[in-house]
């Protein structure tokens, strides 16, 4: 889709994944991936406890879920799995228990042509311009076309029909971040030089922007700059994270919208108290000109708004450590044997 258009349909393999679940609706969902991938599906399944009434749904690590096997992975269930290149050995395992059991699959990847796209029963297919370089249209990313995967579902398990809501979003998505990259801009400038000196900085969030947070702390900060990082859930943070606060301790905090905003305050409250203002760089997605997007989805798009500007942020912090992104990497696309 180019910017100029506005999306008014579902894309057309979505359609086709799902136009055989009408006949027989699952009752349960099971999201499933490894590392950035399995970060988007947060925000999936905050949007599915919240707006289905029928439909269960867990999260799981790819390999995990194969180990764990549930006991209700069975014909009634849908398996959506996610993975970029369509080649993660742990997600493609997934993928082959998850049919072996009875369950319906759809995997979501780049590249249509990928394993995980004919492992699975259906593929849909996505875009990334952080692994490919090449400028996209967000609605057409990872979190897009879940978003839309999972309200056509409770379309039609439900009944209740958010489509039309989440296609005007999805057209006001890609104005919405290239505005917020401008409103961050110099609020980047002033703390690269900081945190590019740190040998550590955690990450923290809740609700559906947690996933954003954990990716970054393990796809960004640990994989391509080597700092050292953990994401931090902003309520488990007052039950024994919050003990490395202090003057040096150096957190970027995704402040959200909806049910849990009110987690992220009472977090940043206690950060701006007891640690340095220096060293807490905050993501308010109050702060962002959300025009056009329904105020019912701005909770479940505003992770991606925040990790496309912190990805432009990364970039700064590389060049001030000397490092290069994607290719300064030890062991990841390096090793196969492990």
């Amino acid at each position: 889709m180019s910017r100029d258009e506005m999306k008014t349909a579902l894309n057309a393999d979505i359609s086709a994944a799902l136009a055989p679940l009408a006949r027989r609706p699952p009752s349960h969902v099971f999201l499933i991936a490894c590392g950035g991938s399995l970060s988007v599906m947060h925000a999936g399944k905050y949007f599915l406890d919240r707006r289905s009434a029928r439909l269960a749904s867990d999260l799981l690590n790819a390999d995990e879920f194969v180990c764990r096997d549930p006991l209700k992975l069975g014909p009634d269930a849908l398996v959506i799995l996610c993975s970029q290149t369509g080649m993660t050995p742990e997600t493609l395992r997934a993928a082959a228990h998850a049919r072996s059991r009875g369950a319906r699959t759809i995997g979501m990847t780049l590249d249509p042509g990928s394993p995980l796209a004919k492992s699975a029963e259906a593929a849909v297919s996505y875009q990334a311009s952080y692994t490919t370089g090449a400028p996209i249209d967000s609605a057409d990313s990872n979190y897009g076309v879940l978003l839309m995967l999972l309200a056509e579902l409770v379309r039609i398990v439900d009944g209740e029909d958010h489509v039309p809501a989440l296609l005007q979003s999805l057209g006001a998505l890609q104005p919405a971040i290239d505005r917020a990259h401008l409103h961050f801009a110099p609020v980047f400038a002033d703390f690269a030089p900081r945190l590019a000196r740190k040998s550590v900085v955690y990450t923290m969030a809740s609700g559906p922007c947690y996933g954003a947070a954990y990716s970054f702390a393990i796809c960004v900060l640990m994989e391509m700059l080597w700092i050292g990082s953990q994401a931090v859930h902003a309520d488990e943070f007052f039950h024994g994270s919050f003990e490395v606060v202090d003057r040096d301790a150096a957190f970027i905090q995704f402040v959200g919208l909806g049910e849990t905003r009110r987690l992220d305050e009472r977090a940043r409250a206690f950060l701006e108290r007891f640690g340095a203002s220096e060293n807490l760089l905050v993501l308010d997605a109050g702060e962002l000109d959300l025009c056009g997007i329904d105020e019912g989805f701005q909770p479940y798009l505003t992770p991606l708004i925040l990790f496309d500007v912190l990805w432009k942020f990364a970039y700064r912090l590389a060049a001030l450590r000397g490092h290069v992104m994607l290719d300064g990497r030890r062991y990841m696309k390096k090793l196969t044997d492990y």
